[in-house]
């Protein structure tokens, strides 16, 4: 599977995947480059926690980072759930457009934030965009 399939899969998934990006989320070769992180969060009884959205459980089982460079999408960075323990699901996490290479439209979770796609590059060890 190419990471564009592997990117498109975590996001429509039943999976719960928390999207930190340093601009919207568009996947069409159109969009030009940029970064993103996915969170995996942790399922379990107690996913619903009280919190807003329905995000309460806020244990890391995974990290992934994919960037798109000159129309290739590559993956830089899938950290399991022992490796994963540093990142932290942003407090300020909402409801998030996202527009797959297709060009359809759906709402995941995550957030807009190009200094915290930088902290969390560096923390991996990337380059950041």
């Amino acid at each position: 599977m190419d990471s564009l399939d592997e990117m498109t899969s975590h996001l429509s998934g039943g999976s719960r995947v928390i999207v930190i990006s340093d601009k919207e989320v568009d996947l069409r070769p159109s969009s030009g480059d940029f970064m993103l992180f996915m969170l995996k969060i942790g399922e379990g009884s107690s996913a619903a926690g009280g919190r807003g959205g329905g995000f309460g459980e806020r244990r890391v089982t995974a990290a992934l980072c994919y960037a798109r460079r000159k129309g290739s999408w590559v993956k830089l960075l899938e950290a399991g759930e022992d490796q994963s323990a540093g990142y932290e699901v942003p407090y300020y996490v909402s409801r998030l457009p996202l527009t797959m290479a297709d060009g359809v439209e759906s709402m995941g979770y995550g957030v807009v934030d190009p200094d915290l796609v930088r902290e969390m590059a560096a923390k991996a060890g990337l380059s950041a965009p």
